[in-house]
């Protein structure tokens, strides 16, 4: 009998990137896409890969098409990294597990390498499906941090927490990363939204733009580590406009946060090098009245509408520079079955 365990790509709606400088973030979680992963008990331990792991093309021009969507590495190496990262958590917790061996396979739809958190889907829905395969049931925050230490620790992929909290909690999550909290608890204080509250959004990406997010990650820590004040002031501020998004949520209002979301890619430029490409994409969305932001560290934008005549207006403006848009099926708010 096979186990079966998803996770779904995430947007950062406002906040993005102060999740990773102690700082606060709204992020939603939506079910257009998915990770998904079968475990079955097996003799050996086998890892099954999935198409963008497989190393045949029909001709160099595909492989290097197949690089610049994919990058170097497929998912096998997430899927290793997530079980040794599953033991090794297991072992110093003094969490026994049985000796069973398993078969796992996954796949996924998320468009990679564009910031909707794709990589950490797979090794989400990895770490459900180890945790229902053994029996083992790790607290929502504590999966979050475990998740992280996957990719930041063991792969040593610039990233920050927010994409593993929005992934394990699912529906809408404000995040406050605030450093006293998180050095006296260990994780921030993460609180569920009303999904309900949200106006009008979509979510847009292309697929030529693909860049690895810890592209941006490494060069942004990097310079904040320095001391940078305008990449100090610049999280600070992007953190604020999280609690006033929130706020206005919570009232009622959210159809009246379009500025704030637009005011968080600005405070981006200022501290980023934005692509062309980027740039006109969030541009060509702003030139018919909605609001954009980057969903994560580019590619792909979120962001607020006011009626289906603005989106069918977005949608043809974006179509001429090869842009898919999707209105987003958020997930619900993930349970204690989780």
């Amino acid at each position: 009998m096979s186990i079966v365990s998803r996770a779904y790509p995430r947007a950062a709606l406002v906040g993005n990137p102060s999740d990773g400088y102690f700082g606060k973030t709204i992020a939603l979680v939506f079910g257009n896409f998915r990770a998904e992963l079968s475990l079955w008990e097996s003799p050996m331990l086998e890892i099954l890969p999935c198409d963008i792991d497989k190393p045949v093309f029909a001709s160099m021009a595909q492989l290097v098409e197949h690089i610049h969507n994919h990058g170097y590495y497929g998912g096998i190496r997430l899927l290793k990294a997530a079980i040794k990262c599953f033991f090794e958590y297991c072992t110093a917790a003094a969490i026994p597990l049985d000796h069973r061996n398993f078969t796992l396979r996954y796949d996924t739809t998320i468009p990679q390498r564009l910031g909707l958190a794709g990589s950490s889907a797979i090794i989400t829905a990895c770490m459900r499906g180890l945790m229902q395969f053994y029996g083992v049931a790790i607290p929502k925050p504590q999966l979050a941090n475990l998740i992280l230490s996957v990719e930041k620790d063991e792969l040593q992929i610039g990233a920050g927490l927010q994409d593993r909290v929005a992934q394990v909690y699912q529906g809408l999550v404000y995040m406050d990363f605030d450093r006293a909290i998180m050095g006296k608890q260990g994780y921030g204080n993460y609180v569920p939204l009303d999904i309900g509250l949200l106006p009008k959004l979509y979510i847009a990406y292309r697929t030529d733009l693909a860049e690895g997010s810890e592209t941006t990650h490494n060069d942004l820590s990097e310079r904040y580590q320095c001391g940078d004040v305008d990449v100090h002031e610049a999280m600070a501020q992007c953190a604020g406009l999280a609690v006033q998004v929130k706020a206005l949520l919570e009232a009622g209002n959210g159809t009246e946060i379009a500025g704030l979301i637009n005011r968080n890619f600005d405070l981006r430029k200022t501290v980023l090098r934005i692509s062309p490409g980027n740039l006109h994409m969030v541009e060509a969305a702003r030139s018919v009245g909605a609001s954009a932001n980057f969903t994560g560290s580019g590619g792909a934008i979120i962001g607020t509408y006011t009626d289906d005549a603005m989106y069918e207006c977005l949608a043809t403006t974006l179509s001429t520079i090869g842009v898919n848009i999707i209105k987003p099926e958020i997930v619900p708010m993930c349970g204690d079955e989780c």
